[in-house]
């Protein structure tokens, strides 16, 4: 898989400390001129549907499932592979000191109807919902968030740089 980007958060010295590795799959729909998303109240920002991947799973099967999960989607689709972006965190437990997450990135083609979504207490609670959203508006957004609100989560770097990589290369300019 083509590798997009590697990021090392500020603070993070990956040449000391321990690394918890944490495989991803995120999933690109896009329908009618729009890309399905998932909007976060809590960062007020969006992001590609997806997650970790289970052990035991391919990534594959935990990118279906985690599409599945969080949107609803179905009859999915892997088409082709994205892209690779790796990140470097600091990591929030006592067990390790990084978090590498590996976040794998597919094109996939879903029904047009949504079954319901089954999301996990955590995104309840930080408020995430599926939506269809212009590319350019969900980028848009997320520039602001980063320019403008203290909410922000770790993910807001990623997910821009995503989406204005998918933008440049499925979608008509501006980007």
């Amino acid at each position: 898989m083509q590798q997009l980007k590697t990021l090392i958060h500020s603070g993070i010295n990956i040449d000391q400390g321990t690394i918890f590795v944490r495989l991803t799959a995120r999933a690109i729909v896009i329908k009618n001129n729009k890309i399905l998303l998932m909007y976060t109240n809590r960062y007020e920002d969006y992001s590609l549907p997806g997650g970790g991947v289970d052990e035991g799973e391919s990534i594959e099967q935990g990118l279906i499932r985690e599409l599945n999960e969080e949107t609803g989607a179905q009859q999915i689709n892997v088409v082709k592979a994205f892209g690779l972006y790796e990140e470097y965190r600091p990591w929030y437990k006592d067990d390790f000191d990084i978090i590498h997450i590996k976040s794998y990135c597919y094109v996939c083609n879903i029904a047009d109807e949504f079954g319901k979504a089954q999301l996990e207490h955590y995104e309840q609670q930080n408020g995430m919902t599926a939506k269809w959203v212009n590319i350019n508006d969900a980028i848009a957004h997320n520039e602001r968030t980063l320019a403008n609100s203290e909410k922000q989560g770790l993910s807001i770097l990623r997910e821009t740089y995503l989406l204005k990589k998918i933008a440049t290369q499925f979608f008509e300019p501006p980007y």
